[in-house]
Parts: C-alpha cells; sequence; structure tokens
C-alpha cells in the first residue's frame, strides 16, 4: 500500500503513527529498563535483547506491510505478559516501569487491529466499486 495521505483510507496514518509511536516506545522502554533504570544485573542486562523483534518490525509498520501488523498484534501480548508479571513480582522502580510497558503493549495492540480492519474495510469497498 502506497503511504500517500490522498490515496490512503481515513484513519490509516493514524494508525500507522500510533503503532510506530508505540513500538519506538516500547523499544526505548526496554533498552532504558534493562540497561540503566532497573537492570537485572549491575552493568546491564542480556534482556536488553528483548527489543530486537520490535526494532524488526519497525520497517514493516512504516512500509504500511499488512503482514507485519499481523504477526505484531499476536507478538505484543509476549510483551504484555511480561508486564503483567513483572508488575506484579518487582520492586520499585521496576514495577513502574512495567505498568508502562503495559500501557504500550495495549496502545500497540489497538493501533495494529485498527490498522488492520481499516485495510481490510477499505479493500472490501475497492472490490465493491469495481464490481459495479
Amino acid at each position: 500500500m502506497n503511504p500517500n495521505p490522498d490515496t490512503t483510507p481515513a484513519g490509516v496514518l493514524f494508525s500507522r503513527t500510533l503503532a510506530v509511536g508505540s513500538t519506538l516506545g516500547l523499544i526505548l522502554l526496554g533498552l532504558a529498563w534493562e540497561l540503566w533504570l532497573a537492570p537485572l544485573r549491575p552493568g546491564g542486562s542480556w534482556w536488553a535483547l528483548k527489543v530486537l523483534p520490535l526494532a524488526l518490525a519497525l520497517s514493516g509498520l512504516l512500509k504500511l506491510r499488512m503482514y507485519t501488523y499481523r504477526w505484531l498484534s499476536l507478538a505484543v501480548w509476549l510483551y504484555f505478559t511480561e508486564a503483567c508479571v513483572r508488575g506484579w513480582s518487582d520492586a520499585w522502580p521496576s514495577n513502574a516501569l512495567a505498568m508502562a510497558e503495559g500501557v504500550l503493549c495495549m496502545a500497540l495492540f489497538v493501533a495494529c487491529g485498527l490498522h488492520v480492519r481499516l485495510r481490510f474495510k477499505a479493500a472490501k469497498a475497492a472490490a465493491l466499486k469495481e464490481s459495479t
């Protein structure tokens, strides 16, 4: 799909912006959390690598690749699960960072779901228009 605002269905660019923003937020939060703010080990943790799938997804999100939005809407639940577990079990400040991760995960899931729904709706409308 062409990211041209003139040909893109309404709301798709908004959902892309929300998805990219929340993905960037999760990447930055994950790196800051595991390396500086509340690492499991002094000097940083290998858990910072958990942001790698999110970094790989950025290209697909920016290019409006439907496949990326679909798999990311499923993968985000792994990050949400981590947020729930660490939000309840960790001490301050890690539990507050986990709550922030949970909010970003929900925003990313909503953005991906909205994006897929709007794109399917637009494709269906285009198919109906061509058939008449």
